[in-house]
């Protein structure tokens, strides 16, 4: 064993000895001890896997977390990090732990569940306990192992057949506590019954200052002809490092849409995993993304078509400056009984600074023959005769290659269905460009 897989071991062996002592339902106390089986057995993580290629934890695994305790947080609502005109039902979690005080769900339609998975579990073990058992063994590697090992709670929200949402849920994952380095290990479940509409927002912020590990998993549940929207907004404390991991179980004929917008963290992976095991299922996924000095920002997609008659889209953009560094490793496989599927992948990047990086990598392996299928990546630099253009109009150099980002970044960001959020995140771009410096040379 290598001393970078001895590190592995005895970072989770720490982390696993510091937990408290199991407590709560059956369900839960069988997930803990599978997961930390499964652990025993898991590979450590290396670059020489190409999941992992360019991706290092050297600095993650260096650090001494520890679980927060389960506390009322102290602040009040009027200290939310709330995004203005954004009218939504939402849950909050503070530091790790579900704040119903800090909570607004009133005036939710009948049937419709949004609470914390330990709050609800009281009255739908089995469901839950079915569910979670049912996705846990796929895409199994450290960080999701070590989720279920030590996760006590995390949101659950359940859409019954036929209900459509007239307005967003809220999911805030806000992290305040500064005095040492947390491990934040949220579960979360969404189950959308039959025709069931939803639109759903993550929202993830850490206070300035704050130095934490977020390993976050999701399952996302879509029963027959259901749609959902998704929108995760990640602009954690840039002292952070982020992993979540979404594991997406679709039913024919739904519809899925994700939208992820990543701006925060030193460290940051996103995971997506989806395979189509039913007819007439749409997975459209899409991303922007601003790395700056010192961040590195992972995006990791796997796609498979295991069905005919299914369509997908990844569409991702990256603007990168200062000394960042951005990963994209996108496939969509299609099988080869998977005939008439219509699947797209594309991945385009802005690269501001010449000290900057980019690690692209879209995969298409096709192994049907009636398929309508692409796959692209493009790196490019802003054009000198736009900025000139702009520059010529009285638009001073700075301001116009903010204008030229978010003209790149226009038609991902267009696509927000929810105008408050939508110039949330401009916002966030004009913002980030300013305070790092990612319109200079």
């Amino acid at each position: 064993m290598t001393d970078a897989h001895q590190a592995q071991r005895d970072w989770l062996q720490r982390l696993l000895q510091g937990a408290p002592a199991a407590a709560g339902p059956e369900w839960l106390t069988r997930m803990h001890t599978e997961a930390r089986r499964l652990l025993e057995q898991l590979p450590p993580i290396d670059r020489r896997q190409e999941a992992w290629r360019y991706t290092g934890i050297e600095s993650l695994v260096a650090e001494h977390f520890s679980l927060p305790p389960h506390r009322e947080a102290e602040l009040g609502r009027e200290a939310l990090p709330n995004i203005e005109g954004l009218d939504t039902w939402h849950l909050v979690f503070v530091d790790g732990t579900f704040q119903p005080r800090l909570s607004a769900l009133e005036g939710l339609p009948e049937g419709v569940v949004a609470s914390d998975l330990r709050g609800w579990e009281n009255h739908r073990s089995n469901l839950l306990a079915t569910s979670l058992g049912r996705l846990a063994g796929s895409h199994a590697h450290l960080f999701t192992a070590l989720n279920e090992a030590l996760a006590e709670d995390g949101a659950f929200i359940q859409v019954p057949a036929e209900t459509r949402l007239e307005k967003p849920i809220e999911i805030l994952h806000l992290v305040t506590d500064a005095g040492r380095p947390w491990l934040i290990v949220p579960r979360n479940l969404v189950l959308l019954g039959e025709r069931a509409e939803a639109t759903l927002i993550e929202r993830f912020v850490g206070h300035p200052g704050t130095r934490y590990f977020h390993d976050g998993l999701t399952d996302l549940v879509l029963g027959r002809e259901a749609q959902l929207v998704h929108y995760r907004v990640q602009d954690e404390s840039r002292e952070a490092w982020h992993l979540s991991s979404l594991r997406l179980d679709q039913a024919a004929g739904s519809r899925y849409e994700g939208c992820s917008l990543a701006f925060g963290g030193r460290w940051s992976r996103t995971e997506q995993n989806t395979v189509f095991e039913a007819r007439d299922a749409e997975c459209h996924l899409s991303g922007v993304y601003l790395v700056g000095e010192g961040q590195l920002c992972d995006f990791h997609l796997d796609v498979r078509h295991e069905v005919p008659d299914c369509r997908s889209s990844e569409r991702y953009k990256g603007v990168l400056f200062g000394r960042g560094r951005a990963v994209f490793d996108g496939r969509i496989l299609v099988a080869k009984d998977a005939q008439r599927t219509d699947a797209h992948l594309s991945n385009n990047n802005l690269m501001l600074v010449r000290d900057a990086e980019i690690d692209t990598k879209p995969q298409l392996e096709i192994y049907a023959d009636d398929v309508q299928c692409s796959h692209g990546t493009t790196v490019g630099q802003l054009d000198p005769l736009q900025v000139f253009y702009l520059r010529s109009r009285g638009i001073g150099e700075a301001e116009a290659r903010r204008l030229l980002c978010l003209g790149f970044a226009s038609d991902l960001v267009g696509d927000i269905r929810i105008e408050a959020l939508r110039e949330h995140v401009e916002n966030r771009i004009r913002d980030t460009l300013v305070l790092d410096g990612g319109s200079r040379e």
